[in-house]
């Protein structure tokens, strides 16, 4: 008997990087405009048990080619009332949180699920770069991730 083995580390989605000061929404709305997708805003936003930062989460699922995209916001930026300094700089105070911490300087990241193409990866990336709002775009290695299971959702 032939036995069949499952392999749990390699990953089967696509990662790309991407560098903008656009807003999420905003920028949900330009990668439909230009790569004809339909991402809408996912109902709750992506969210770990030991920390209180929530990522918004945007989705496609295109069926004709089996393909899921996701883009998902790498900052998130909360406020806390600053105790300690009462006087002409207190107040609240913001802190950021990273859903990659080791990728600080990526600003979103674009999940494609169920594409083993590597020239359609190569296109989009060739295609987000034509956008204006878009510093640059490239492909991440998921074996460069230390915390590449906050993107397991």
């Amino acid at each position: 008997m032939q036995l069949l083995t499952f392999d749990l580390e390699e990953d089967d989605y696509s990662l790309v990087g991407i560098h903008s000061t656009e807003e999420d929404y905003r920028l949900a709305y330009l990668l439909n405009k230009h790569l004809k997708t339909k991402l809408t805003r996912y109902k709750h936003n992506l969210d770990f048990k030991n920390s209180d930062a929530e990522f918004p989460l945007f989705e496609f699922k295109d069926k004709s080619h089996f393909i899921n995209y996701y883009l998902i916001n790498n900052k998130h930026k909360s406020f806390v009332e600053n105790q300690n300094n009462p006087g002409l700089f207190g107040g609240k105070q913001s802190t950021i949180s990273y859903l990659i911490p080791e990728k600080k300087k990526i600003d979103f990241f674009l999940k494609i699920e169920g594409c083993y193409n590597l020239n359609h990866i190569d296109f989009l990336i060739k295609k987000l770069n034509t956008i204006n709002q878009i510093i640059t775009s490239f492909s991440i290695a998921q074996t460069t991730l230390k915390s590449k299971d906050h993107l397991i959702f």
